[in-house]
């Protein structure tokens, strides 16, 4: 078999959906490698700032790695902006949906809720509500999130900083979107990893 007979799903036989069960089986795994390119693409995407998007994304994955951060937390920063091609109004949704088959949930809901929190920074500037996380006060991750836009997210735009290269991220994000989707071994709700690790960073800056 090629290709399904039927035009509407109603008309699939057994056969036919096991056929692209296996297809869609084996185009997952290349979800990593479009990831990665997707994150090259952000080069072309929003200006102004003195670096491009993709420059953003491996500096906060690079600040992320050399805080000691764990897998979840650095691939979940490298990741985090992208969706600002797609879906520029709700980026940071576009980019959980993608992440939290494979990370634990508080990455997922600190990557989801930062456009929120990083209005901290600007809102005010622009006729926002600088402090709309504020409606977040009290969750379990909400002092995360707040950690993670401090050191991660809007500290990193700065040219001059030695950021790591894409490739060097790209084994562990292949680790992470190879793992079985919505484990919860993996997904681990409620439970809370710090996001700066002492022992752990000292060891990857020397």
């Amino acid at each position: 078999m090629d290709k399904v007979s039927f035009t509407r799903m109603q008309d699939g036989t057994r056969e036919e959906y096991e056929f692209l069960t296996r297809h869609e089986t084996e185009h997952t795994k290349g979800t990593a490698d479009r990831l990665l390119a997707a994150l090259v693409d952000l080069d072309q995407g929003l200006s102004g700032y003195q670096i491009t998007r993709l420059g953003h994304s491996v500096q906060s994955g690079s600040r992320a790695w050399r805080d000691g951060a764990d897998t979840d937390w650095v691939v979940s920063t490298l990741l985090h902006d992208i969706g600002d091609i797609y879906a520029p109004y709700n980026h940071d949704e576009h980019a959980a949906t993608i992440l939290r088959p494979f990370v634990r949930e508080q990455c997922a809901w600190v990557v989801e809720k930062h456009g929120e929190f990083q209005m901290l920074y600007y809102g005010h500037h622009v006729g926002g509500d600088q402090h709309k996380r504020e409606t977040h006060r009290g969750h379990p991750y909400f002092d995360d999130c707040a950690q993670f836009c401090e050191r991660w997210d809007q500290a990193s735009f700065d040219p001059a900083y030695d950021d790591l290269p894409l490739d060097f991220f790209a084994p562990i994000v292949r680790e992470v979107v190879a793992r079985t989707p919505y484990d919860p071994d993996v997904i681990r709700s409620g439970v809370r990893e710090p996001l700066i690790r002492a022992e752990q960073a000292e060891q990857r800056q020397t």
